[in-house]
Order: structure tokens, then C-alpha cells, then sequence
């Protein structure tokens, strides 16, 4: 398996998120030995949903006000529709995103989480998937809408949702493990 010894990924999720999109993503990313952190607008826990009933509740490492963009070298956005439409319109979500857009590391965003790349103007002539319901969306703010498990497009891995969590979780790490730092720091 690929080893992510020294990446610290920040997965970014509040009330609502998609139980699985949060738990297998940030469990295969542990296995290959990433640091990971559940980063929200709130302390404390965060409630997890399946679908539309509530489940389980994750509790948050760090709230966003407490964190900069150079704490990580990738990103995880956990889909969830209320989770997703409630972060979209953070400040210091978009603006968080846009720094880790900038300074060119990967983002793995599944089901509805394209929403808060929307909102944070990132998807302007990229390729990607999403949960069909906000392809429409995706397709205004410029991107070109795919229906496939994963894509992968430079710096991003997208999935539609649960189902291709497999295919995602793959991409993901295999992604993140060209992006990560040596033990030296250097990518």
C-alpha cells in the first residue's frame, strides 16, 4: 500500500455530512499512514447522516479558525447535502480552499462537497463529478460535468457518492501520494 507517512490531511465537514463519504475516506487514508484531522466551523462533534436519517456523531480535531492552509499538504470534502450547502457560504472555508487551490495541492471532493469548490470559484475549466444533482451547478460556475465513479483532473479526485467510494478512496491516496512530502519536507 502506498504509505502517506508525512502527509497531514485535513478533512472538512460540519452537521449533515455523509456518514460513509467522512469515515472510509478518512480510515483508508489512515491506513496508509496519513495524519488526519476533521477540521469544521464548530467544536466539539459534528453529526454524521445516511442519506436522511442521522447516525453516528465524529468529533472535530480543530475548528478552521484555528487552522491555516500550510497545516496540510491535501484536502478531503465529505459530501452530504446539508453539509455542503451550509459550508459553501463559510468565508473562511472558501478562503481556506482557495489557498490550498493555490498553492497547488490535491483536493478529494465526493457527492455534494463540489459545492463548496463552486462557491469558493475553483471550478472554472476543471473536469469533474459530483452527485447528479448539482451537475447544473457545476456546469454554470464552468466546469465540464462527467457521470463516472472517479476523476481525476491535475490536483483533484471527484466521486458521485457512496457507491464509488472504493474507486475514490483508491484514487485518492494514489493522488495524495504524489503530492506528498518526503521526510526531508521536499515534494
Amino acid at each position: 500500500m502506498t504509505q502517506l507517512s508525512n502527509l497531514r490531511v485535513a478533512v472538512i465537514a460540519g452537521d449533515g455530512f455523509e456518514e460513509v463519504e467522512l469515515t472510509e475516506p478518512a480510515k483508508a487514508l489512515k491506513e496508509a499512514g496519513a495524519t488526519v484531522e476533521i477540521i469544521s466551523t464548530k467544536s466539539g462533534e459534528i453529526q454524521a447522516f445516511r442519506h436522511h436519517d442521522k447516525s453516528i456523531t465524529v468529533p472535530v480535531d480543530r475548528t478552521i479558525d484555528s487552522v491555516k492552509p500550510d497545516d496540510y499538504d491535501a484536502v478531503v470534502l465529505p459530501g452530504g447535502a446539508l453539509n455542503a450547502d451550509t459550508l459553501r457560504v463559510e468565508p473562511k472555508i472558501k478562503s481556506f480552499l482557495q489557498s490550498i487551490q493555490n498553492a497547488g495541492k490535491p483536493i478529494a471532493s465526493i457527492c455534494h462537497a463540489p459545492w463548496e469548490l463552486i462557491s469558493a470559484d475553483l471550478v472554472k475549466g476543471r473536469k469533474l463529478t459530483s452527485y447528479k444533482t448539482i451537475q447544473d451547478d457545476i456546469r454554470n460556475a464552468g466546469g465540464e460535468w462527467v457521470d463516472q465513479e472517479v476523476v481525476v483532473d491535475r490536483n483533484w479526485v471527484t466521486s458521485r457518492q457512496p457507491d464509488d467510494i472504493p474507486a475514490f478512496n483508491r484514487e485518492t491516496i494514489a493522488l495524495f501520494a504524489r503530492f506528498a512530502p518526503t521526510a526531508s519536507g521536499s515534494r
